[in-house]
């Protein structure tokens, strides 16, 4: 057998892969699950239902996904145009840092003053972090994926040294900041709940993302450079500040990201301001296939799964990493599957067999 590119693949292909990868998901961590003494069907609907029982679990789905959008638009909007930003886990934090920075700096702020503030102060920070990764690209074409992966330590070893520093908690002396003043706090949006008003935040950027990929000359340029940079550069397009400008856009929604996650949740700088929301960005940009509505359905999927799990291991005694496995079995399974909306297979014999009428017919 062999793979041959596909030409126009049926618009039905798409949803019947990832029908089809959902399916190996589920068959392939079935083991995974019995091995931790819990049955498949029930660890399932834990996973995937019973989040969505509640109208308070509903919430904290949506609390959970907003990180991961951030991140998975910051993924995403790189991807598009060429550039593998991997550190979008060190820009959520540079942007932590930055509104935390400014927070203490500006403790009396009322919301109206401290909401745009701390979005700049974030996105900023996150550019700043991931300026020069893209400088070293478009200049010396030196790989960026590995420059700004390993960025990503840096940025956990500089909060780490600040939490264990100069913003270490004067009044408890644990390692985390002060908390921010009253005006810096996102409003919550339903009572009741811990949703704040950064999910709202989220989903305005998200819009204002797809607008622009989809809808204005930067984003075709973009497209045009991620997928023929050869014929872009021959068409006119400027390769490097197209690819200059796609990764500060992303380093700076994923530190827009980290400034959220401090003002609308934790209300201050602690060591776990990021649980990886960086790297599962890359799962949520590539799951949902550079798509920025697919994008926010799947953050959402994958906030479902992480709040299931907890719920899992409290019930059923599954270790919470299991959440991670299937996520994991999940993107790797689709990644799979989803190389055949551009190729479809070919058996040899059949093409050595149509060889050999071609040439009894001449």
């Amino acid at each position: 057998m062999r793979m041959l590119l596909r030409g126009t693949a049926p618009r039905w292909l798409t949803p019947a892969l990832v029908a089809l990868a959902a399916v190996l998901t589920l068959a392939l961590t079935a083991g995974p699950i019995r091995l931790g003494g819990a049955s498949p069907g029930a660890a399932f609907t834990y996973y995937l239902v019973r989040p969505l029982t509640t109208s308070y679990s509903v919430f904290e789905v949506l609390l959970a996904s907003t990180p991961l959008i951030f991140t998975g638009l910051a993924a995403l909007v790189a991807f598009r145009s060429g550039y593998y930003n991997i550190g979008g886990e060190g820009q959520f934090i540079a942007g932590a840092i930055a509104v935390t920075a400014v927070s203490l700096a500006f403790p009396g702020l009322p919301l109206a003053a401290s909401l745009p503030l701390g979005l700049v102060a974030g996105a900023v920070a996150g550019a700043a972090w991931g300026l020069v990764p893209a400088l070293l690209r478009v200049r010396r074409g030196i790989d960026e994926v590995v420059t700004t992966l390993l960025l990503n330590p840096v940025a956990l070893l500089l909060l780490q040294g600040l939490l264990n520093g100069p913003w270490r908690n004067p009044t408890t002396q644990f390692p985390e900041s002060a908390p921010v003043g009253p005006g810096w706090e996102l409003p919550r949006i339903v009572g009741g709940s811990r949703l704040h008003l950064g999910y709202v935040v989220a989903l305005v950027l998200a819009v204002l993302a797809w607008v622009a990929l989809t809808r204005t000359r930067v984003g075709l340029t973009s497209r045009a450079v991620g997928l023929a940079p050869k014929g872009a550069a021959f068409a006119g397009i400027p390769i490097e500040r197209t690819l200059l400008g796609a990764a500060l856009s992303s380093a700076a929604l994923a530190g827009a990201g980290g400034a959220v996650q401090v003002l609308g949740l934790q209300h201050r700088l602690t060591a776990e301001v990021s649980t990886g929301f960086g790297y599962t960005g890359i799962v949520v940009a590539t799951l949902a296939a550079l798509s920025v509505p697919a994008a926010v359905a799947v953050a959402t999927l994958l906030a479902d799964i992480t709040v299931g799990a907890e719920s899992a291991a409290r019930a059923l005694q599954l270790p919470p990493q299991m959440g991670k496995v299937v996520t994991a079995t999940l993107l790797l399974c689709s990644v799979g599957v989803l190389v055949f909306r551009h190729y479809t297979l070919a058996l040899r014999g059949r093409r050595r067999g149509d060889r050999a009428a071609a040439g009894g017919a001449s």
